[in-house]
């Protein structure tokens, strides 16, 4: 069986979530039935190769994120339909083409609608309107819609009257071994001490909440290490510059290199997941495989992702208090390494998708 892969920048993975999804899909096929094919991005790599860990790579010579991400979704698919059995689009931008796509295909889709895109506050209206519309085409015109948080599961239910699989994202490709001198070495460059500090990693974006948790660090006197991409936006660059001088706030640049980030998630005291929009949140269900306490947003996506055994927060003040309280309040680590083992193994989610195809 042929499955060509859409909606990505591609592998190898360098940008997000569907990316690494993409990436541990490919590895974890051990199906000699089963043939990827996986749509990339040529303006995303500066080397293109036929094969990648058995997968067929196809380039597209358009920006896959942004106002090309239209276009770059529409070709892949078309040529996609040409070449496979089943197609696995993930996101919902180029959907809107899919009401023409029927008129001449029946190739049987399998679609990942994301986390709610039109819901994000960095959109402007009518691109939500625009996402929305979308998200209505994926939904109708899909064989089979894969939601990753019960949250979602609801709304797709609820809005739309049509069943969904729930397969969430894994985890466990971040766990490497890195020994005691490495580990010292990289604490040292980042001047920060073992399990002297709480960490947070996302973009920076309003609705991930990074000012709040800011503000609630600052106002508690605790130390946060938080990484992230603050020159991306203005959004961004306004609060590395307000907390550039904090004795408390470690404005960190994103970092991509997986040894390094693991050191620094090993060593924190305590991991903050901001995020209020979307569904299950790679970073969350990564974190949770270092067994260390969490705290959350309090919105139902992360409250599904965590079991309800996560701490919780949705104001600055009631961060504070957690932060000020008896760490009881939020000594979660063995429940989230135990749900993560449960729910977020990589080889879990690739049998999953396999039995759809």
């Amino acid at each position: 069986m042929k499955v060509a892969i859409i909606g990505t920048v591609g592998v190898p993975a360098n940008y997000g979530g569907f990316e690494t999804l993409v990436e541990q899909l490919v590895r974890h096929n051990n199906n000699d039935d089963l043939q990827y094919a996986v749509y990339c991005s040529r303006k995303s790599y500066n080397d293109e190769r036929w094969v990648y860990h058995g997968a067929k790579t196809e380039y597209i010579g358009l920006n896959a994120n942004g106002i090309q991400s239209i276009p770059y979704d529409i070709v892949s698919l078309i040529k996609a339909s040409r070449r496979s059995d089943v197609v696995l689009i993930l996101g919902v931008s180029g959907c809107a083409f899919l009401p023409i796509f029927r008129l001449f295909s029946k190739k049987k889709l399998i679609i990942n609608i994301d986390g709610l895109e039109h819901r994000r506050d960095k959109w402007n209206k009518w691109v939500k309107k625009f996402l929305k519309f979308s998200e209505k085409q994926a939904v109708k015109y899909g064989d089979v819609i894969v939601t990753d948080n019960k949250g979602i599961t609801d709304y797709v239910t609820q809005e739309y009257g049509k069943p969904s699989e729930l397969i969430a994202y894994g985890g466990d490709h971040v766990l490497t071994d890195i020994n005691e001198e490495v580990t010292n070495k990289i604490l040292r460059e980042y001047g920060i001490a073992k399990n002297g500090y709480a960490l947070a990693i996302c973009r920076i974006e309003p609705e991930n909440n990074v000012h709040l948790i800011l503000e609630a660090f600052e106002k508690a006197h605790k130390k946060i290490v938080f990484i992230g991409n603050w020159q991306k936006s203005e959004f961004g660059r306004n609060l590395a510059e307000r907390y550039k001088d904090s004795k408390y706030v470690k404005i960190t640049p994103a970092v991509y290199d997986l040894n390094v980030l693991n050191v620094i998630r090993s060593n924190c005291s305590v991991y903050l997941h901001g995020h209020s929009a979307g569904g299950t949140n790679p970073s969350l269900v990564e974190a949770m495989f270092f067994r260390k306490p969490l705290i959350a947003y309090d919105v139902v996506y992360n409250r599904e992702s965590t079991e309800n055994k996560a701490a919780y927060f949705s104001t600055v003040d009631e961060l504070v208090n957690l932060l000020n309280g008896s760490e009881d309040n939020y000594a979660n680590g063995d429940s989230m390494l135990e749900i993560a083992r449960r729910r977020y193994t990589w080889e879990t989610v690739a049998r999953q998708y396999e039995s759809l195809y």
